[in-house]
């Protein structure tokens, strides 16, 4: 059964910087896309990045510019840069896989930005 575990999430005051990790318990390479989503209180989980099996990458507007989506195929992990943090990007960060019609998440990592 696929598992994934999030890490690196935690309090940062506005204008700093986090790197999450995802690690990933198969190859990358046999998912279509792996992804990063985000929720808050009160809200529906949303789209924050994507990278599909090409390295193609796809980023919500409210990250582009500041969040990188990365991938290690050696240590089975997917990464999420995330720059120039703001109050608005609190919430629980989930890491997704997907191919065909398995979706598989982690179960989350907390960040919290102060301003």
């Amino acid at each position: 059964q696929v598992q994934l575990v999030e890490s690196g999430g935690g309090l940062v005051q506005a204008g700093e910087s986090l790197r999450l990790s995802c690690v990933v318990s198969e190859s990358i390479a046999s998912f279509t896309f792996v992804a990063w989503h985000r929720q808050t209180p009160g809200k529906e989980r949303e789209f924050v990045a994507r990278m599909i099996a090409s390295g193609n990458t796809e980023y919500a507007d409210s990250v582009t510019g500041r969040f990188t989506i990365s991938r290690n195929y050696a240590k089975k992990t997917v990464y999420l840069q995330m720059n120039s943090l703001r109050p608005e990007d609190t919430g629980v960060y989930y890491c997704r896989a997907s191919r065909g019609l398995l979706t598989k998440w982690g179960q989350g990592t907390q960040v919290t930005v102060s301003s």
